[in-house]
């Protein structure tokens, strides 16, 4: 089970049929101070949901997604699922030591993009792989992106593995300009994500 706070997330639930197991709505079914006291928001809401993590969407997957190791923060991976609703339709796959897209943080940055979104784990990943490294790659606009595409993407600080670099078809960087060592990686998923569609427009 997992929560969502708030009227535009259990409506973006709702949209996509995922029908909530509790709606807690303060002043008819339970007290708003109660429901204050569990809240993790600054303003607590008026409603919370509560879902199964089994009624999220599984698949069937696009041809398309982000395949991202060992990304903890948690606004990242909602971005990252927010980006793949608005760019795709794209899937997410998470390794382990990924944060919990179904965390309060990543729920929120996903902006109910989860509901819509397939989230798998990071080997159900289907297609041709291409690792997006900070440098040394080939300039992500050259690479032909048609046919099944997964896109891999590393935590910040550590990146991609060796191991798991070669298990990757290719390697892409995205180039960039002045002094910028590197691009947060929700970002680099996101420009992914536009390229691919950029290219198949």
């Amino acid at each position: 089970m997992f929560v969502a706070e708030g009227e535009d997330l259990v409506d973006a639930a709702r949209a996509a049929g995922i029908q909530p197991v509790q709606l807690l709505v303060a002043g008819e079914n339970v007290a708003p101070a109660l429901l204050a006291e569990i809240s993790t928001l600054g303003h607590p809401p008026r409603v919370v949901g509560v879902f199964r993590r089994n009624d999220l969407p599984r698949g069937p997957l696009p041809d398309v997604g982000l395949a991202l190791w060992r990304v903890s923060d948690p606004g990242n991976i909602g971005t990252i699922i927010r980006s793949a609703d608005a760019l795709g339709p794209a899937f997410v796959a998470l390794s382990n030591g990924s944060a919990d897209p179904t965390g309060p943080k990543a729920i929120r940055a996903s902006m109910g993009a989860l509901f819509r979104v397939p989230v798998v784990a990071f080997d159900e990943a289907p297609g041709r792989r291409i690792a997006l490294v900070a440098h040394g790659g080939q300039a992500l606009e050259s690479i032909d992106l048609s046919g099944p595409t997964t896109f891999v993407l590393g935590a910040e600080r550590e990146g991609l593995p060796e191991a798991e670099l070669a298990k990757c078809d290719e390697q892409a960087t995205i180039p960039l300009s002045g002094k910028a060592e590197s691009l947060n990686v929700a970002t680099a998923g996101a420009i992914a994500l536009f390229a691919r569609a950029r290219s198949r427009a």
